[in-house]
Parts: structure tokens; C-alpha cells; sequence
């Protein structure tokens, strides 16, 4: 009892270090857009230059958030905070149920171990949900086929045909549940026939045409959205997150020679483990090569990064007694939170984006209405010719800076550059930026940097002091003044 009331601390102590400290941190970029969708609406003109962004019933969740508590960074990210709780809870269930009865605390802990899981918790977008609804179909799938019991199965259909609906890019996890159903009844491990699994899969897919033939539609402008590189073998590799995996083999191979521990008899169900973490990436990487649109996006595999907390657990039974389970679980949830607490700073940021610090840094230094505050887009879809001069602020592409205001002259620039935008900018340096005592150029930190370098080359600013108000993360915000008579005479 004693050991349990511990694990319990433990647990509690590492959710509050890596999940609640974040929540009071600066969004970041796709954070704010969510909160364009929740303030503004999923029909709003301006998100038709980036029609996928809305397509998650997810944003329900912050908008009921809103309205309960008021806006606040904490309040955005409670629902995510709350589904991954619940989701932290069904994969434990998980744990016990493919591996062993008492893998449930060690399970949770190797989750917690695994930055891409924890980061779900703070992040107001919709990928905890879709961890929730993703673990959920699963166990509603394992008790469906265990049992063949019908409340199940209308589980199962019910979190499957939600699914899809949190995320487009979630359509791969389909393939590895009918691989599980297949798996289980070809080797005579349910009850479940074959007629009946079909007509559960069938209720699915008809519940899930709509979703389709968006997504067929979204797809034929898949290509301006690609904010990735085709991924190399070496990136699958890594994000397969075999390091877990193979510290818990290590320590459980020493552990039983220390305590010359016997044989165990535990044989956890490999098959569906391995398909589980080998699903998302494997297929998001085929389909990255295959179209050329990479979707190969570290975030989009977070719905299945727990996956590797299952195969480390799985290689852990390997080695384990019955007895030591809970001891194990108490030690790797004291190295966890010792080891990736990030005890270095008090406040751990959810992401390197300080987009709040990065605007009162500017507001201090255009106090006045009249400074020129250049702001490129840090969406990718802000180019010529969606992009053009005077592009207005109260949209998606400049979400960032209807949460974060800024006091200064805007002036709305694209993504990238291009000799529109170049024109857009020889223009405003002669006939605007020359005839001011300062302006700033703020965003993302590439973006920042790319005007930053094009402006000191410009004969209008020679001479003028380039300062960086940073750091920010990847934000940055660039001032430049004209120097004064003592400056200019050095």
C-alpha cells in the first residue's frame, strides 16, 4: 500500500513538472491559429487559403473553455491537458491488458518519458484529443474482440468514425486497426466471426464517407501547405524512439543479474505493439515519397508516440518477476522525473516560441503609432499572389498578431520572398522606413532574419544600427534606428 501511495506521488509530481508548468507559456504559431478559429470561426474568407486548418471538431473544446473560464493560455490548453490525462489512463489499461496485469504505473511512467507525448498536454491544438480518441478505439477494439459483446463495438464505431474527424492525418491508425481484427480472428483469438467484424468496419467507413471526400478535395492542394522536407531513413529512424525501448532492456538484463532474478513467463502480444508504433511513421514516410507532399511532421506521429512506451515496457517483462513490477515502476518514475524534469529552469516553456515576450519587446520600442513594425507571416501559405501589399492584419495568415497586439504601423509582409514583395519593400524603405527615427521587423525568426539582411543592404538605411531585441526561440524581433549626429560622426 505504502508503494502504491508512492507511485501515486510520483506520478503526480511528473504530471505537474512536465504537464502543468507549461500551460502558463506563450503560444506558439499554430496555437494562435486555433485561437483565429475559436474567436473568428471556421468560415472565416480568410481561411480559405488554408482550408485544412479548420477540418477538427476539436476546437468545440477550447471555445466551451472560453466560455467557462475566459481566455487565458491556460484555459486554451485545459482540454488538451484533460484528454491526455484520460488518454494516459486508457493506455495504462492498455499496458496491463497486451503485456502484463501489473505494467499499468510502469507504462505510464515510460509515456511520461517521451517529450513528443508530454507535449500534447500544453499544446491548445488537436493532437491529445486525438491520442484520446486513438487509445480509446484501441481498448474499445481489445474488449470488443475479447468479449465480442456488442456495448464495445459501438465503442469501437464510435471513436472510430471521431478519429478521423480531430485529424486528417490520422487515417493510417485505420489500417492498423483492421490489421489487429484481422490478426486476432485469423489465429482463432476472439470470438468475434469474420461477418461480424466486417459489418463494425463497414459502420465505420460509412460514417467516415463525408470525411473522405473532404480530404480527397483537400488533397488536390496538398502541395502549398508542405511545411517539410521529404524525410531521410536516418529522420524515421529517429523518430521511431528506439533509445527507450532499449534503456529498458538494458536496465531490466542488469537488474536480473543483480538480483539473479528466474526466468519469467510473461509473453507480451508483440504483434499488435510493434503495429502500433510502426504504423503512423512507416506510412506517413511512404506517403511523403510516394506524393511528394512530406506530411512527415514530428508533431503528426504524436498520436501514436506511446507506442514506444509500450515496446519498452514489453521489453522490460522480459526480465521482470511478478514481485517487482511496482519497485521497478517507483524507480523509473524517480529517474524520469529526475532525468526529464528540465531542472535547469523553473519555468519550462511548451514550445521554443516566445511570441508574448517577443511583442512587449516591441511595444517598448514603438511606443508611437507611427513606427513601422514589418511582420511576415509565419504561415506558408502567405505568398505572391495570396500574399499582396496591404494584406490586412484581422486574418488567418497574421493570426499571431490578433493575440499578441501590437501597437506600432503594421505592415504585412509574406512568407517568402519574391520580386513582388521585394518591389513591396524598395518602395516602403525609400518613401517610408528612411524618413523615421526606427522600425522593427518581427516573426518568425527565417522570416525575421531573411528582411533583416535585405534592409541593411538597402542605400536608404546605410549607416542605421541594427539591434536584436531577442532571444525569443525561433521569434525574433529586429530593431533598426537611425543612428543620431554623434552616432553618424563615429
Amino acid at each position: 500500500m505504502k508503494l502504491r501511495w508512492a507511485l501515486g506521488i510520483l506520478l503526480a509530481a511528473a504530471i505537474a513538472r512536465l504537464w502543468i508548468m507549461p500551460l502558463p507559456s506563450s503560444f506558439w504559431v499554430d496555437e494562435m491559429a486555433t485561437e483565429f478559429v475559436v474567436h473568428y470561426g471556421g468560415n472565416d474568407p480568410s481561411l480559405q487559403v488554408a482550408p485544412q486548418v479548420p477540418q477538427s471538431i476539436y476546437y468545440h473544446l477550447p471555445r466551451l473553455a472560453e466560455r467557462i473560464f475566459g481566455t487565458s493560455e491556460v484555459v486554451d490548453r485545459l482540454p488538451s491537458f484533460l484528454a491526455l490525462a484520460f488518454a494516459l489512463w486508457i493506455i495504462t489499461r492498455i499496458g496491463a491488458r497486451l503485456i502484463h496485469p501489473r505494467a499499468g504505473w510502469i507504462t505510464a511512467f515510460a509515456c511520461l518519458s517521451l517529450g513528443g507525448f508530454n507535449y500534447q498536454a500544453a499544446d491548445a491544438r488537436p493532437y491529445a484529443l486525438g491520442t484520446l480518441v486513438a487509445a480509446l478505439a484501441f481498448w474499445f477494439l481489445i474488449r470488443w474482440l475479447d468479449s465480442a459483446a456488442w456495448p464495445p463495438a459501438v465503442g469501437f464505431i464510435a471513436a472510430g468514425a471521431l478519429l478521423w474527424r480531430v485529424h486528417l492525418i490520422f487515417w493510417p491508425l485505420y489500417l492498423f486497426f483492421a490489421m489487429y481484427a484481422v490478426w486476432r480472428i485469423a489465429r482463432r483469438d476472439t470470438p468475434v466471426p469474420w461477418l461480424a467484424a466486417g459489418a463494425v468496419f463497414a459502420a465505420i467507413a460509412l460514417l467516415l464517407l463525408p470525411v473522405l471526400k473532404n480530404a480527397i478535395e483537400l488533397n488536390r492542394g496538398a502541395g502549398a501547405h508542405v511545411v517539410a522536407d521529404k524525410p531521410s531513413l536516418l529522420e524515421l529512424f529517429n523518430q521511431l524512439k528506439l533509445g527507450l525501448a532499449t534503456a529498458f532492456f538494458l536496465a531490466g538484463a542488469l537488474l536480473r543479474r543483480v538480483f539473479s532474478w528466474p526466468r519469467t513467463l510473461t509473453r507480451p502480444e508483440w504483434t499488435p505493439i510493434l503495429a502500433l508504433w510502426l504504423t503512423q511513421p512507416l506510412c506517413l514516410f511512404a506517403f511523403s515519397w510516394v506524393t511528394g507532399n512530406s506530411v512527415f511532421v514530428q508533431r503528426y506521429l504524436f498520436v501514436t508516440v506511446w507506442g514506444a512506451a509500450l515496446l519498452a515496457v514489453a521489453t522490460l517483462a522480459l526480465f521482470l518477476p511478478d514481485s517487482a513490477w511496482r519497485p521497478a515502476a517507483a524507480v523509473a518514475g524517480l529517474a524520469i522525473l529526475i532525468l526529464v524534469g528540465h531542472w535547469r529552469h523553473l519555468q519550462i516553456p511548451h514550445h521554443p516560441s516566445d511570441w508574448r515576450e517577443a511583442a512587449r519587446a516591441v511595444n517598448e520600442h514603438a511606443t508611437e503609432q507611427s513606427v513601422p513594425v514589418i511582420c511576415p507571416s509565419p504561415f506558408v501559405e502567405a505568398q505572391w499572389p495570396v500574399w499582396r501589399p496591404g494584406y490586412p492584419v484581422r486574418t488567418f495568415l497574421y493570426s499571431h498578431l490578433l493575440v499578441y497586439r501590437l501597437t506600432g504601423d503594421i505592415y504585412t509582409f509574406p512568407f517568402r520572398t519574391s520580386p513582388e514583395a521585394e518591389q513591396f519593400a524598395a518602395a516602403l524603405a525609400s518613401e517610408r522606413l528612411a524618413d523615421r527615427n526606427r522600425f522593427v521587423v518581427y516573426g518568425g525568426d527565417v522570416n525575421v532574419h531573411l528582411w533583416r539582411d535585405w534592409f541593411r543592404k538597402r542605400s536608404e538605411l546605410a549607416g542605421w544600427i541594427v539591434k536584436d531585441l531577442g532571444p525569443f526561440g525561433d521569434v525574433d524581433a529586429i530593431l533598426f534606428e537611425k543612428p543620431t549626429f554623434w552616432q553618424a560622426r563615429r
